[in-house]
């Protein structure tokens, strides 16, 4: 008679807490998926933080339901996964997700930030990135009448969220 139970696995992050998940969940990261492979049943996971691993788990869970929900049902959990986000949790998430290499949540982050950041004033999206603008207001002219192409038909948006 074949056993039924799940094979779990413990993930602890980098502050110490522990998840348990199902490995058939966990192995959505490449990184997990690696480490299940080489027997590993506790995966610490020293670049993801708690707030972000719990962020990452439910992201997991929902995507591994893909075979039981519908395409839009996966749509519209995506939409409103991200939508309290800032662009500093979004930031973090996009590290912890490029470290456990989970393809689909890299892409949706990080076109969820392309997205936001469409028509932001180049200060605004300097703010948000955190850039510090060195050029001197001569030569950011300058560049500006070069590359007039690229700032035709913008509509600026100095908002930060």
């Amino acid at each position: 008679m074949a056993s039924s139970s799940k094979k779990m696995l413990i993930l602890k992050s980098s502050d110490g807490h522990e998840f348990e998940i199902e490995d058939s969940i966990a192995v959505q990261s490449i990184t997990i998926k690696n480490m299940v492979e080489d027997d590993y049943t506790l995966i610490p996971l020293p670049n993801v933080n708690t707030e972000n691993l719990i962020v990452i788990i439910e992201y997991m869970k929902k995507h591994a339901e893909k075979m039981d929900s519908n395409e839009e049902e996966i749509k519209e959990f995506d939409k409103e996964f991200l939508k309290d986000k800032n662009y500093q949790n979004m930031f973090e998430l996009v590290v912890a997700a490029n470290y456990l290499h989970i393809s689909d949540l890299m892409n949706l982050l990080c076109q969820t930030i392309a997205d936001r950041i469409k028509n932001k004033s180049v200060k605004a999206i300097r703010e948000i990135f955190g850039i510090i603008n060195d050029y001197t207001p001569e030569e950011e002219e300058r560049i500006r009448e070069e590359h007039k192409w690229a700032h035709e038909g913008e509509e600026i948006d100095e908002s930060l969220d």
